[in-house]
């Protein structure tokens, strides 16, 4: 088999992947199958993303195959593989500029269950935008929106026509009702240094580093794993304590996902030197429980290529109070997507494998929350918000 040709064939607008990228693509197939697991939801940056249906009476279960589509672990091969580690080569290639920028934006799925027929809307849902200049002094700035409630995809606004186009939506959240409007202003906030514009800033990104100290990273794979990705829970990694894992003690499962949350966010919350962008990618695909799924779509139908955890089980209880259809098991499993031209980050979201409970309707792939990376770059100018919506 020429490992070299079938990337190049497979993805002829990006660069193939080096000698050593085939190298490591070529040994995983010599690894056996691992087991597919579900999530605990971090968002950019390394932040909890407390949406409105994440505290629902959930139980955790131990990891296990799914046997659905796009849930096995067991879809990892040399194609799904070597694509990420194309994207990571080309991720090494990317200029540089005077202002970084990031603009993401996150979302939470709710069942409508209408008379007319069962749809699925993203409420919950917000917008923010940051940018940082090179040096201090530079300034940053800060800007949030809140986003209005909307069919998922193209076949959800085909039945919410045909119940009606409601204008708002009264769903389950927490413990409670809440209605999400499908209608709202989408205006940026802005005000203070905290959360608007600092002329006195520049210089350190969200993630805590300052420039000098992006640009000292090392860039070799193993190194950004044992600096990054050890999670030794030792109570002072915030994930870990927030996770309430002590001594390092944390299911395989979890730490999957909270490596994956960690250069999700160190990916998007800060202008990594391209070698260290590159490096972050590839020590996550050799991490243990996290596979290569091939493509995937995001929640802005945009498609890459994925990394995923194993799957697992949770179960919604009627705890507090939550209606029937709403309680029961479903599997799920953390999933990044990077664009394969240029090796960015363009989703975090937890997919359904197995329907269960809340999702018994939905099919396998179907997303339960998301963070996604609408945009992050260099530009040589101070950048602003879009005025746009992400989705219309």
């Amino acid at each position: 088999m020429d490992e070299m040709r079938m990337v190049r064939d497979a993805y002829a607008e990006p660069a193939p992947p080096t000698a050593q990228e085939i190298a490591r693509a070529k040994a995983l197939l010599n690894d056996p199958p691992r087991r597919p697991v579900r999530r605990q939801w971090w968002g950019f940056g390394g932040v909890v993303v407390v949406g409105a249906a994440a505290a629902v009476a959930i139980s955790l279960t131990g990891g296990g195959t799914s046997g659905t589509p796009g849930g096995p672990a067991s879809t990892t091969s040399l194609d799904a593989k070597g694509a990420v580690l194309a994207a990571a080569y080309n991720a090494e290639r990317q200029p540089l500029g005077k202002y970084w920028y990031s603009n993401s934006l996150d979302g939470q799925a709710y069942i409508m269950r209408a008379t007319t027929g069962t749809y699925a809307i993203t409420g919950a849902t917000a917008e923010s935008f940051s940018w940082f200049g090179v040096k201090k002094g530079m300034g940053e700035a800060y800007f949030a929106r809140d986003l209005p409630a909307h069919p998922q995809t193209a076949r959800d606004t085909e039945l919410w026509r045909k119940a009606g186009s409601p204008t708002s939506f009264h769903v389950w959240s927490n413990d409670h009702y809440y209605t999400y409007p499908g209608k709202v202003s989408p205006k940026w906030r802005s005000s203070g240094p905290e959360v608007g514009s600092d002329p006195r800033g520049g210089g350190k990104f969200l993630v805590g580093l300052t420039t000098e100290e992006l640009q000292k990273l090392p860039t070799d794979p193993a190194a950004l794993a044992a600096k990054f990705l050890d999670m030794s829970g030792d109570g002072k990694d915030p994930m870990s304590k927030a996770m309430g894992i002590r001594g390092g003690k944390a299911a395989p499962a979890a730490l999957a996902r909270m490596r994956i949350a960690r250069v999700g966010g160190l990916l998007n919350g800060a202008p990594m030197p391209p070698k260290v962008r590159a490096g972050l990618m590839r020590a996550l695909a050799d991490q243990p429980g996290i596979y290569a799924i091939g493509r995937d779509t995001d929640a802005l139908g945009r498609t890459g290529v994925a990394l995923a955890s194993d799957d697992r089980a949770s179960t919604v209880t009627g705890e507090w109070g939550g209606p029937k259809a709403e309680r029961g098991t479903y599997r799920s499993r953390s999933v990044i997507i990077f664009d394969q031209r240029t090796g960015g980050v363009l989703a975090q979201q937890e997919e359904l494998t197995t329907p269960g409970g809340p999702y018994s309707e939905m099919k396998p792939g179907f997303i339960i929350n998301y963070v996604a990376a609408r945009s992050s770059n260099w530009t040589d100018t101070k950048p602003g918000p879009p005025a746009e919506l992400p989705f219309r």
